[in-house]
Protein backbone atom coordinates (compact mmCIF):
# COMPACT_ATOMS: atom_id res chain seq x y z
CA UNK A 1 0.00 0.00 0.00
CA UNK A 2 1.43 3.41 -0.92
CA UNK A 3 2.64 5.63 1.93
CA UNK A 4 -0.11 8.26 1.57
CA UNK A 5 -2.82 5.58 1.58
CA UNK A 6 -1.27 4.02 4.71
CA UNK A 7 -1.34 7.42 6.39
CA UNK A 8 -4.99 7.94 5.44
CA UNK A 9 -5.95 4.47 6.64
CA UNK A 10 -4.06 4.99 9.91
CA UNK A 11 -5.99 8.24 10.48
CA UNK A 12 -9.30 6.50 9.80
CA UNK A 13 -8.47 3.68 12.19
CA UNK A 14 -7.37 6.05 14.96
CA UNK A 15 -10.62 8.03 14.63
CA UNK A 16 -12.62 4.82 14.74
CA UNK A 17 -10.77 3.59 17.84
CA UNK A 18 -11.36 6.92 19.58
CA UNK A 19 -15.08 6.79 18.79
CA UNK A 20 -15.52 3.13 19.78
CA UNK A 21 -13.46 3.48 22.97
CA UNK A 22 -16.12 5.79 24.39
CA UNK A 23 -18.62 2.92 24.59
CA UNK A 24 -16.41 -0.20 24.58
CA UNK A 25 -16.98 -2.79 27.31
CA UNK A 26 -14.42 -5.54 27.90
CA UNK A 27 -15.82 -9.06 28.05
CA UNK A 28 -18.04 -11.55 26.31
CA UNK A 29 -21.81 -11.62 26.52
CA UNK A 30 -23.46 -14.89 27.46
CA UNK A 31 -27.13 -15.75 27.61
CA UNK A 32 -28.57 -18.21 30.14
CA UNK A 33 -31.97 -19.75 30.82
CA UNK A 34 -32.68 -21.03 34.33
CA UNK A 35 -35.16 -22.79 36.53
CA UNK A 36 -36.59 -20.85 39.45
CA UNK A 37 -37.06 -21.83 43.07
CA UNK A 38 -40.78 -22.50 42.76
CA UNK A 39 -41.27 -26.31 42.45
CA UNK A 40 -44.76 -25.85 40.95
CA UNK A 41 -43.51 -23.58 38.14
CA UNK A 42 -43.69 -24.63 34.50
CA UNK A 43 -39.88 -24.51 34.28
CA UNK A 44 -39.69 -27.61 36.54
CA UNK A 45 -42.24 -29.56 34.52
CA UNK A 46 -40.95 -29.49 30.97
CA UNK A 47 -42.00 -25.93 30.20
CA UNK A 48 -39.65 -23.20 29.05
CA UNK A 49 -37.03 -21.97 31.50
CA UNK A 50 -36.81 -18.36 32.61
CA UNK A 51 -34.63 -16.05 30.59
CA UNK A 52 -32.74 -15.05 28.71
CA UNK A 53 -30.49 -13.63 31.39
CA UNK A 54 -27.47 -11.76 30.01
CA UNK A 55 -24.07 -11.84 31.72
CA UNK A 56 -20.77 -10.26 30.77
CA UNK A 57 -17.83 -12.53 31.50
CA UNK A 58 -14.28 -11.27 31.61
CA UNK A 59 -11.02 -12.77 32.81
CA UNK A 60 -9.43 -10.51 35.43
CA UNK A 61 -6.41 -11.38 37.58
CA UNK A 62 -6.51 -14.99 36.40
CA UNK A 63 -10.17 -15.48 37.32
CA UNK A 64 -13.35 -15.23 35.27
CA UNK A 65 -15.84 -12.71 36.62
CA UNK A 66 -19.46 -12.79 35.50
CA UNK A 67 -21.55 -9.65 35.82
CA UNK A 68 -25.32 -9.76 35.49
CA UNK A 69 -26.78 -7.25 33.02
CA UNK A 70 -30.26 -5.98 33.95
CA UNK A 71 -32.85 -5.87 31.17
CA UNK A 72 -32.83 -2.05 30.98
CA UNK A 73 -29.07 -2.06 30.24
CA UNK A 74 -28.84 -5.01 27.85
CA UNK A 75 -28.90 -3.13 24.53
CA UNK A 76 -26.28 -0.61 25.68
CA UNK A 77 -24.02 -3.29 27.18
CA UNK A 78 -24.23 -5.54 24.11
CA UNK A 79 -23.36 -2.53 21.94
CA UNK A 80 -20.34 -1.88 24.18
CA UNK A 81 -19.15 -5.49 23.95
CA UNK A 82 -19.41 -5.34 20.14
CA UNK A 83 -17.50 -2.02 20.17
CA UNK A 84 -14.72 -3.71 22.18
CA UNK A 85 -14.42 -6.39 19.49
CA UNK A 86 -14.27 -3.73 16.77
CA UNK A 87 -11.55 -1.85 18.68
CA UNK A 88 -9.47 -5.05 18.72
CA UNK A 89 -9.86 -5.44 14.94
CA UNK A 90 -8.79 -1.82 14.38
CA UNK A 91 -5.78 -2.20 16.67
CA UNK A 92 -4.63 -5.32 14.83
CA UNK A 93 -4.80 -3.48 11.53
CA UNK A 94 -2.92 -0.52 13.04
CA UNK A 95 -0.26 -2.92 14.30
CA UNK A 96 0.11 -4.35 10.79
CA UNK A 97 0.49 -0.85 9.35
CA UNK A 98 3.06 0.00 12.03
CA UNK A 99 5.03 -3.15 11.22
CA UNK A 100 4.99 -2.40 7.49
CA UNK A 101 6.19 1.15 8.22
CA UNK A 102 8.98 -0.06 10.52
CA UNK A 103 10.21 -2.56 7.93
CA UNK A 104 10.50 -0.04 5.08
CA UNK A 105 14.06 0.22 3.79
CA UNK A 106 15.95 3.35 4.77
CA UNK A 107 16.23 5.93 1.99
CA UNK A 108 19.60 5.84 0.26
CA UNK A 109 21.83 8.81 0.96
CA UNK A 110 23.20 10.60 -2.03
CA UNK A 111 26.98 11.33 -1.96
Amino acid sequence: MPQHKQHDRRSQLLEQVQRLAQIAIFGNATETFRTCGNPGCRCHHGGPKHGPHIYISARLDGRTKNTYVPKHAQAKVLEGVEAWKQVQVCLRELADLNKAQALLPLPKEEP
